[in-house]
């Protein structure tokens, strides 16, 4: 009885399969999707540069490898991403927020995401929280602070 009724709550939080494929279309127009594509071409970059030893042909090689490796951690980020969003909203709600995706405006919005990104970057410049921290501290009571 109670292996039955733990299987009936479990299946009674499941999201319905559209609320499923109205989260994953959000999660692929939001700033996550812009963000992860945003660092993947910048640490594609970083990692070819690295390696100025090996020939031309092998940055192609490598550059292709870490194309197939990003999409295969974006697809398992966009499913965890489109399913939170389902499993956290409504389906009402998922619908509104696709449609306005949808939208002339939501998808000047989605175009604008990138650079929005870079921009606040670069304006913000290097952020280290946990460092910012224990400087504060350090500051405020002469506690670990570095030496």
């Amino acid at each position: 009885m109670v292996g039955l009724l733990i299987f009936a709550a479990a299946a009674a939080t499941q999201p319905s399969p559209e609320a499923l494929k109205l989260g994953r279309e959000i999660a692929e127009g939001g700033t996550m999707a812009s963000f992860i594509e945003l660092v993947q071409s910048k640490e594609t970059d970083e990692l070819v540069d690295a390696h100025p030893e090996i020939s031309t042909a092998d940055k192609v090689k490598l550059r292709a490898t870490a194309h197939r490796v990003y999409l295969s951690g974006r697809e398992r980020l966009m499913a965890a991403t489109g399913r939170a969003y389902a499993e956290r909203l409504g389906v009402d709600d998922l619908r509104e927020i696709a449609t306005f995706q949808r939208s002339r405006a939501g998808q000047s919005y989605r175009a604008a995401i990138p650079a929005v990104i870079a921009a606040t970057v670069e304006a913000v410049g290097n952020m280290d929280f946990k460092g910012d921290v224990l400087a504060a501290y350090c500051k405020d009571t002469g506690k670990l602070c570095s030496k």
